[in-house]
């Protein structure tokens, strides 16, 4: 009987003030979205960033004047080198083929360029491919080393440009988390107001605290829900239409994002929203209810 009063009050509370839980769902559902949508970059960005790592190569090329003895001892100490896996030499010949395949659509430039012009270069592979940066400091100044190319100007432009993106979406979940809380406190406080009269009757016949507290949490808390939910439907629909739509040609440069992934924060949105919704609720309550 109890349980069956408590349910009623709920469904008769979310309707009561109908508007303003309408208005707390909708901003649930914005927040619980992008405190999703957060998580999915950061995931995202993780991956991407292992991605590029397994795929950057150093490569270190050679003065145009290097003398043999020059090379031999880059290549000793090259191989001899715990940070390095995989050492490729790559001389006039290789580099000019590869310059052939690379610019085999600008005839103007392959007809301007002979092999003679490009340098001979190591192509590096590395133990633990973060230290690039090691690598490159470390064989700059080595003789017969002209120039060494690292990637780390186009990819530490890249990683900040995620770092922000990442920072944003965090931020812009934590407003709209405090909005809801606000939001959340408010319709609790006029559900509240509106019923004082009989939560004055209860506590004058006995009811516990929970028995006349429980109602109103349960309302933030189903309306949580229905806003994680919503916020679900839209993870969905950002995948189908930006990721699996907008966004499908850059899949080669962005990790994908799997329907797994985006699955798998439901729970942490259901969670984390009807957990808000019933601590704000009980907070509330304590405060404004004195019970």
């Amino acid at each position: 009987m109890r349980m069956k009063y408590v349910l009623t009050e709920v469904l008769v509370g979310l309707w009561r003030n109908v508007t303003m839980t309408v208005a707390m769902i909708i901003t649930m559902a914005v927040s619980l979205t992008m405190l999703g949508a957060s998580g999915l970059i950061y995931t995202k960005v993780a991956d991407m960033k292992q991605l590029y790592f397994e795929n950057i190569q150093v490569s270190i090329f050679l003065k145009t004047d290097v003398t043999e003895e020059q090379r031999v001892a880059l290549n000793s100490q090259l191989e001899a080198d715990p940070l390095v896996s995989d050492v490729t030499y790559v001389n006039k010949d290789e580099a000019f083929q590869r310059f052939q395949e690379m610019f085999r659509d600008s005839p103007d430039l392959l007809s301007a360029v002979k092999a003679d012009q490009l340098p001979e270069s190591y192509r590096i592979k590395l133990e633990n491919p973060q230290e690039y940066k090691t690598i490159s400091a470390q064989y700059a100044a080595v003789d017969g080393v002209d120039q060494v190319v690292d990637q780390s100007q186009v990819l530490d432009k890249i990683f900040n440009l995620f770092t922000a993106g990442q920072n944003i979406a965090l931020a812009a979940a934590v407003a709209m988390a405090i909005a809801a809380l606000l939001l959340v406190a408010n319709t609790i406080q006029v559900a509240a107001y509106s019923k004082r009269r009989e939560v004055a009757v209860m506590k004058l016949v006995g009811a516990s605290n929970w028995f006349i507290q429980a109602p109103f949490v349960l309302e933030a808390v189903v309306a949580g829900l229905i806003g994680s939910f919503l916020g679900l439907g839209a993870l969905v629909a950002l995948k189908v239409f930006l990721f699996d739509g907008a966004l499908s040609a850059l899949q080669g440069l962005f990790a994908p994002v799997s329907w797994g992934e985006v699955l798998l924060t439901f729970p942490v949105m259901a969670g984390v929203g009807a957990l808000i919704s019933a601590v704000t609720a009980w907070v509330t309550l304590r405060f404004y209810l004195r019970v």
